[in-house]
C-alpha cells in the first residue's frame, strides 16, 4: 500500500476557513452619497477612491479564495482496482498518486449498488429513493435515451447550489439520470437542466449494445419475448402439419397463415431492435446538441478528457467544478491503441490502465496551470464492480472488490463499498488513511459548504460533512446510521454506535446468488432485490462489519450477548428513517422506463436513420 498509514492522534492541520467574512464588510467607515463625511472634498474623493480600489482587490482576492473542485467518478470500478487499495498487477500510478497526496477513504459507501439510482444520490446528497429515483421493479436504471424517467427538476444537485455561487461548472462523460419530460425540447432532466453550464458526454450509459460485436444486455429479454414465442409458434405449426396428416383435425388455411405472419412479426421486431438500438441510444451530446450519432469509441477517452482540461484552461481564472464522468469501466469496454493489449488483465485491465491516464492528464493540467493547491480532487466509482461480467469464451470482465463480498447490485461490500480519494494540497493531510463510514452522499453537503453556498432548507440531505473528518478535526464519522436500499426496497443498515469503534450491518433480505455457491448472481446477471430472488431473514441477519469485513459470520444470541439490542436500536433506526420518506413520483416506473418515439432525439430528419458526426476524432476541442 502507497502512502504511510497515520492515525488521529497526530498534528492536526488548522481548520480553513473559506467562509468567513469578506474583510471589506467589517471597514468602520461611513459612505454618503458625496463621499466620506467629515472631511474635506478634496480629502472625501481621494478616500473613495483608496476604498473603491481596497473593495475591488478584496473581492477579487475573496474570489480567488473560493477552490476549484474536480469531482472523478469512475463506473464500476472495484475497490481491489487501484494499486493504492492493494492492486499488485493493474497499472493505475495516477490514482495512487492521488491517493499519497489526500486522503484514502477505507469504507467509503455508495448509496445504492446501481447507476441511476447512486448517481442521483451523489449528486443530490440524498438517498435516491427520496428523489423518486429508485426503481420498484427489476429494471433499476435507464435503458432508453427516449424514457420520460429522469432526475427530477424539483431536485438540488451541487451544480445549482454552485452556479448560484458564481462558479463556472461542467460535466464531461457519462450522466445517466434522463433527459426529456414531456417533449424532446423540454430538456427537464438533462445536466444542463440541473446546474451544469457545459455538458459533453453520453446522456445514457455506456452498455453492450453500443459496441458492434460486445452482445447484448437484452439477451434474457430476447429469450423470453422473441426466442420462447418463436418456439411456441413452431410447436404449434407442427402440431398441426402432423394433426393434418393423421387426419385427425384439418386447420383452416388462415390459421397457418397467421402463425407465419406472427413469426415473421416478432423476427421483424428483433432485427429492428438490433437494428436501431444503437443510434438511437449510444450517441454523444455537447449541451444540447447531438455531436455524434452512433458514439464511436475512437480515440473516446482522449476526447472526453482533452476537453476536460480544455474547460480546466479555460475557467482557470475563475472558480470552477468540473465533474469527469468516465464511461470506463462499464463494459462494453473500450481503449485506444495506446493501450489495448498492454495490460495484465485483459481488456478490463487496458480500460482500467486508460482511465488512470486520464486521471493524471487532469492533475498534470491543475499542475501546470498552479491550481492544485486551492483544488480538492476527489475519485470515487459509483458501485462495486461487476462480478458477473463475463463473455461467452470465459473472459471476467468485472473487476475486483478485493476481500468483499459480492458486488454491482447488491448490499454486500463488494456492491457498495467503492474508492473514495480526496486531496486538497495544504489543507488535506497526505497520506491519511480513515477507515470510518462515508458516504458519495457527503459530496454534496461538502462542497456547497466551502463553496459558500447554505444547504437547501426545504427537503432532508442525508449527506454529511467530510471536511471535520478530513481535517482530523474529529475522529468519528456524522454517519450513525446509514441505510442500504435496494432499488425502493430497504435492504440493510449499517450503525456505528457512539463511543464505540463496532460498526454493525444488519440485512432484512439477501440475494440468492446463483448457480449455489457462486459470489454472484450469474444465471440472471445482476441480483434482484424482491420475489424468488432474495431470502428474507426474520431475525436480520446480522454482522460486526469492524471485526468480520469479509461477512462471512453472521452473529447469533449465543455468539453476541446484545444481539437483541443491537437489532433493536437498528429497526428503531430504520423506522425512525421511514417516517422521514414521503411519497413522490416513480421515475424508473414501467411507463416512465420504455422507450417513447416522440422523445427521441435525432441529429437528422431521415427517419429513424440517425447518422451524424460533428466530435474531433483526434481528441482536440473543437471550438
Amino acid at each position: 500500500m502507497n502512502g504511510k498509514r497515520r492515525t488521529f492522534k497526530e498534528a492536526s492541520i488548522p481548520a480553513l476557513s473559506p467562509l468567513k467574512e469578506p474583510p471589506w464588510r467589517s471597514i468602520p467607515v461611513t459612505l454618503s452619497p458625496l463621499g466620506v463625511t467629515g472631511m474635506p472634498q478634496k480629502g472625501r474623493d481621494m478616500m473613495t477612491l483608496l476604498l473603491l480600489l481596497l473593495f475591488l482587490c478584496e473581492a477579487q482576492s475573496w474570489a480567488a479564495s473560493k477552490p476549484n473542485f474536480v469531482l472523478l467518478m469512475a463506473d464500476d470500478l472495484g475497490i481491489g482496482d487501484p494499486g493504492c487499495y492493494g492492486n499488485k498487477t493493474l497499472r493505475t500510478p495516477n490514482i495512487d498518486r492521488l491517493a499519497r497526496g489526500g486522503v484514502k477513504l477505507t469504507q467509503h459507501l455508495a448509496a445504492s449498488p446501481l447507476c441511476t439510482p447512486s448517481r442521483a444520490a451523489f449528486m443530490t446528497g440524498r438517498y435516491p429513493v427520496r428523489s423518486g429515483m429508485a426503481s420498484q421493479s427489476q429494471v433499476g436504471v435507464f435503458l432508453f435515451s427516449a424514457s420520460s424517467g429522469g432526475l427530477p427538476p424539483s431536485e438540488i444537485t451541487f451544480a445549482k447550489l454552485l452556479k448560484d455561487q458564481g462558479y463556472s461548472t461542467a460535466l464531461i462523460g457519462k450522466w445517466h439520470l434522463g433527459i426529456s419530460c414531456h417533449d424532446p425540447g423540454d430538456f427537464c432532466h438533462h445536466p444542463t437542466s440541473h446546474g451544469f453550464d457545459y455538458f459533453h458526454g453520453l446522456p445514457l450509459t455506456n452498455m453492450r449494445d453500443c459496441k458492434l460485436g460486445e452482445g447484448s444486455v437484452f439477451t434474457a429479454a430476447f429469450r423470453l419475448l422473441v426466442l420462447l414465442p418463436m418456439q411456441l409458434i413452431a410447436l404449434a405449426l407442427l402440431t398441426l402439419v402432423v394433426l393434418k396428416w393423421l387426419g385427425l383435425f384439418r386447420a383452416p388455411p388462415c390459421a397457418f397463415l397467421f402463425l407465419f405472419l406472427l413469426a415473421t412479426l416478432l423476427l421483424g421486431l428483433l432485427l429492428g431492435f438490433l437494428h436501431y438500438f444503437r443510434p438511437l441510444n449510444c450517441f454523444l451530446m455537447r449541451n444540447r446538441d447531438i455531436t455524434q450519432q452512433p458514439m464511436s469509441y475512437d480515440n473516446l477517452t482522449q476526447r472526453l478528457t482533452a476537453d476536460a482540461a480544455h474547460f480546466l484552461r479555460r475557467n482557470a481564472e475563475t472558480p470552477f467544478l468540473l465533474v469527469l464522468s468516465f464511461l470506463h469501466m462499464h463494459t462494453a469496454l473500450f481503449s485506444s491503441k495506446d493501450f489495448a493489449g498492454k495490460s495484465q488483465h485483459g481488456s478490463y485491465g487496458d480500460a482500467a490502465e486508460e482511465m488512470d491516464w486520464s486521471v493524471g492528464q487532469i492533475l498534470d493540467v491543475l499542475d501546470e496551470l498552479k491550481l492544485a493547491n486551492n483544488t480538492l480532487v476527489y475519485f470515487s466509482s459509483d458501485q462495486g464492480a461487476h462480478v458477473e461480467e463475463v463473455t461467452v469464451k470465459g473472459e471476467v470482465q468485472g473487476g475486483s472488490n478485493g476481500i468483499y463480498k459480492g458486488g454491482k447490485a447488491n448490499n454486500w461490500e463488494g456492491g457498495i463499498r467503492v474508492p473514495g480519494i480526496v486531496r486538497w494540497p495544504g489543507v488535506i493531510q497526505a497520506g491519511l488513511e480513515i477507515d470510518e463510514p462515508t458516504s458519495n452522499m457527503d459530496i454534496f453537503p461538502t462542497v456547497a459548504k466551502l463553496a459558500g453556498s447554505p444547504l437547501p432548507q426545504d427537503r432532508v440531505i442525508d449527506g454529511r460533512d467530510l471536511m471535520p473528518l478530513l481535517q482530523m478535526r474529529t475522529q468519528r464519522s456524522e454517519h450513525e446510521f446509514l441505510f442500504h436500499y435496494c432499488n425502493s426496497y430497504l435492504n440493510a443498515v449499517r450503525w456505528h454506535p457512539p463511543n464505540s469503534t463496532s460498526i454493525w450491518k444488519a440485512f432484512f433480505f439477501t440475494p440468492k446468488f446463483s448457480p449455489e455457491g457462486a459470489n454472484g448472481c450469474f444465471d440472471t446477471h445482476v441480483c434482484f432485490c424482491y420475489g424468488q430472488y432474495v431470502t428474507y431473514h426474520d431475525p436480520p441477519l446480522l454482522f460486526e462489519i469492524s471485526r468480520d469485513p469479509r461477512e462471512r459470520n453472521p452473529l447469533t444470541p449465543t455468539s453476541e450477548p446484545r444481539f437483541w439490542e443491537i437489532l433493536e436500536a437498528m429497526q428503531e433506526a430504520a423506522a425512525r428513517h421511514a417516517r422521514t420518506l414521503q411519497d413522490v413520483p416513480n421515475q424508473l416506473s414501467l411507463g416512465n422506463l420504455m422507450w417513447k418515439p416522440w422523445l427521441q432525439l435525432c441529429c437528422s430528419s431521415l427517419g429513424l436513420s440517425c447518422q451524424c458526426d460533428r466530435e474531433d476524432q483526434d481528441g482536440r476541442h473543437s471550438p
